[in-house]
């Protein structure tokens, strides 16, 4: 966006598995040369993108909507497939299993409410989730949102009746090491922001990956994608609220 040429590392120093990568600011580019300038119409959408846990209407992305976002992965190392409705249907049968799995273990729901806000305070802390980006609780419907409430009394917390037949996109790897982890991310992120430029809301839902016997059951086996990383809800509907990020200088460290 400001005309710079980088240079990106991924997983530099094999002695330090946490430094994800460096990133060198060569000097201005020159146009025409390099990926890079395809990233430059997603700027505007970094500060407008918001995982919404809210109803979407029944309205159908457009097919050219979906090639643009497969593009995209395509473009960091990844794969986006959306599933046919037999595949919906058991990835939707997965994620309600693995629900039912997380609801039953205590130190799952201990981390759960370790990194989610409820009450006074919720809106002021420097990272998490706070009660305002819950979205209601789901009164129908099939999407898969997680409710990050829980057991837990939220007061003036309203009941929805979500999509029955949410539209879902699967986003995978071929391989399923830490760089594949990191493009993951990356391919996430572009479709996420392409999809903020589209008009597309969306949200993220993870939990059926989280169980290994279940996650390789998300595989669609008609597919060539290797590993699945993350399932995608995509659709129209309100954007959610913003939630709170560390500061900057807790992730980078920017050298002269």
């Amino acid at each position: 966006h400001a005309g710079w040429a980088a240079a990106t590392q991924l997983l530099p120093d094999p002695a330090e598995p946490r430094l994800l990568a460096v990133v060198r600011l060569d000097g201005p580019g020159p146009a025409g040369t390099g990926t890079e300038e395809d990233l430059v119409p997603l700027y505007p959408a970094i500060r407008r993108r918001r995982t919404s846990r809210h109803p979407f209407t029944d309205e159908m992305i457009a097919p050219v909507l979906k090639d643009a976002l497969c593009a995209a992965a395509l473009l960091e190392g990844a794969r986006l497939v959306f599933p046919d409705a037999w595949h919906i249907h058991t990835l939707l049968d997965l994620v309600q299993d693995a629900e039912g799995r997380d609801a039953m273990d205590e130190a799952l729901s201990q981390e759960l409410r370790h990194w989610t806000r409820v009450g006074a305070g919720a809106d002021t802390t420097g990272d998490g989730v706070p009660q305002d980006a819950f979205g209601p609780r789901r009164l129908y419907g099939r999407a898969p949102v997680r409710d990050f409430a829980g057991r837990r009394p939220v007061p003036g917390r309203t009941a929805a009746r979500f999509e029955d037949a949410p539209q879902l996109a699967v986003l995978g790897t071929q391989g399923d090491r830490p760089r594949d982890w990191l493009l993951a991310g990356q391919a996430m992120e572009r479709v996420l922001l392409q999809a903020t430029l589209d008009g597309l809301a969306t949200s993220l839902t993870s939990q059926a990956l989280d169980w290994p016997e279940l996650r390789w059951t998300v595989r669609d086996p008609q597919s060539a994608m290797g590993f699945v990383q993350m399932v995608l809800r995509l659709g129209y509907g309100p954007a959610g609220p913003g939630t709170p990020r560390r500061p900057v200088r807790d992730v980078l460290d920017i050298t002269g």
